[in-house]
């Protein structure tokens, strides 16, 4: 599976999902939501084509999650909603997925807590081997992708201002969706490994 790699169009995109999702959600039509929110410029976007670039990127990942997923990140506390956006982006990049499990999910599990520019620089080049597709990507693209990884990270509070990893708990309602789906996807949260194992298990 080749990686799409168009994730520097928006970052956590948080308050944007939150919105699309509840306009969605009313009339369960992606197309329609999608000309609602840039006809009325429902996102406050100083331009057009930056509503429609914005909505896009927001409408490719929630895309990627089920009805009972954006009820809860509709209705569910700001955890509960943060959980279920980086869901939507690990599903919709699989190379995001990969950081979190081979990179973030790696240091836990060593009783590490410090990520660095380092640590993504050697994921990148360890994936070359085996994704052509990232041989294209200039330089100054991939440090782009590392700063805007390393933001969405900051802003879904899995890591401070100085990269220290930030361990959390999953949602009950969240660990319930994904236990309905694939159980792989609790490794992209910063749990402990006793949490994780406890929800492995459970």
């Amino acid at each position: 599976m080749k990686y799409k790699m168009s994730f520097t169009a928006g970052t956590l995109l948080f308050r944007e999902s939150v919105i699309i999702s509840d306009l969605y959600l009313e009339t369960k039509d992606w197309s329609a939501t999608k000309e609602k929110v840039i006809t009325t410029n429902l996102l406050q976007s100083r331009t057009t084509s930056s509503s429609k670039r914005i909505s896009t990127e927001a409408i490719g990942r929630l895309k990627c999650l089920n009805d009972d997923e954006l009820d809860l990140l509709s209705i569910g506390e700001y955890q509960e909603q943060l959980e279920m956006v980086w869901l939507s982006i690990c599903r919709q990049y699989p190379f995001i997925k990969d950081f979190a499990i081979e990179v973030i999910r790696e240091k836990i599990s060593i009783f590490s807590t410090q990520l660095n520019h380092e640590d993504f620089d050697v994921f990148f080049n360890n994936k070359l081997k085996w994704h052509e597709e990232l041989e294209d990507i200039a330089e100054t693209t991939r440090h782009k992708l590392r700063q805007v990884l390393f933001k969405m990270l900051v802003e879904a509070n899995f890591i401070n201002k100085d990269f220290t990893i930030l361990l959390s708990t999953i949602s009950p309602r969240v660990l319930n969706l994904i236990q309905k789906n694939s159980l792989d996807e609790l490794l992209i949260y910063p749990v402990t490994e006793s949490n994780l194992k406890g929800y492995l298990n459970g």
